[in-house]
């Protein structure tokens, strides 16, 4: 009865992250994972309002002694933080013992962003190259769409994925994009990326509902369009390894290196946080650095 009791606070945690908090399908993923793993490490597990902070440093180390990369780590005590913050909550548990557990500092990585160049490359590909027979033959002018609107809009992989006909506004040039927490934002689109997506829909006849299709006519798969821009990267051959993301960061990087400010930015990207957009002007900075340390004559 007490594993039954233990199985059922977890659920209910899932079940409110799901329903009130409106978490997407992978954060509900990870953090049954990290509650479950927890249980699995825990040679006599007594219950969640046994565990005391000294076991979950215990578990930190262990997890550390694995040699687990430390964004895995804290997000695996986020979900134990969070699950035990629900529980003190809704539950009146008197201690969160997570409280007093210190995790290791969040390792700062810059990201690794494309040329303008390289995109132009890129942006170019599918026009130029040789598709399969089997390919439809408005094959090559959805892709282009797609890797310019991922330039154009600095859209995430699962949100370009989810258009539809009906999220563009061709007159004010922009689209109704739903990102994480389920939030909308608009983004604007540039006049090239827009003109790609309108060739692309008259090539394909596409008039309503999901915006980019598959040769079968049904919405595309977020893997599908990773397939894609991988396809192109290799037959450019940049030294970069290109995914949705990179096109993302390189969105971002490139604004911030033409002027724009970083409020601009974080409005555009959708961050909740201008922390998290703040990595970008490390990346402009880096450039503008090694601009200096070029061209100086006395760098």
């Amino acid at each position: 009865m007490a594993d039954e009791r233990e199985d059922l606070l977890a659920d209910a945690f899932l079940e409110f992250l799901k329903v009130e908090r409106r978490a997407s399908v992978r954060t509900l993923a990870n953090y049954e994972l990290a509650l479950r793993r927890f249980r699995e490490w825990r040679p006599s597990f007594a219950g969640w309002e046994a565990q005391t902070a000294d076991d979950y440093r215990s578990y930190l180390f262990y997890l550390m002694k694995q040699e687990m990369g430390r964004a895995t780590v804290r997000l695996h005590f986020a979900a134990l933080r969070s699950f035990h913050k629900y529980l003190t909550r809704r539950h009146g548990w008197k201690v969160n013992p997570l409280v007093e557990v210190q995790l290791p500092k969040q390792e700062r990585r810059l990201p690794v962003v494309l040329t303008e160049k390289q995109v132009l490359e890129m942006l170019e590909a599918p026009l130029k190259m040789e598709h399969p027979q089997q390919a439809p033959v408005w094959a090559p002018e959805r892709d282009v769409a797609i890797l310019e609107m991922f330039y154009s809009t600095g859209m995430r992989l699962a949100e370009l994925a989810s258009l539809d006909v009906e999220d563009l506004d061709t007159v004010q040039e922009t689209a109704r994009v739903v990102g994480k927490g389920k939030k909308e934002r608009v983004c604007p689109i540039g006049p090239l990326a827009l003109e790609a997506v309108q060739r692309y829909r008259v090539k394909a006849n596409v008039r309503e509902g999901p915006l980019f299709i598959s040769k079968v006519r049904k919405r595309i798969t977020s893997q599908a369009i990773s397939d894609v821009v991988e396809k192109y990267w290799k037959a450019c051959g940049l030294p970069v390894h290109v995914t949705p993301h990179k096109f993302r960061h390189s969105f971002a990087t490139h604004l911030l290196n033409r002027g724009a400010d970083l409020r601009s930015v974080q409005t555009l990207l959708g961050h909740a946080s201008l922390a998290t957009t703040q990595i970008y002007t490390h990346v402009s900075t880096q450039r503008m650095r090694q601009v200096y340390d070029e061209a100086h004559p006395r760098a």
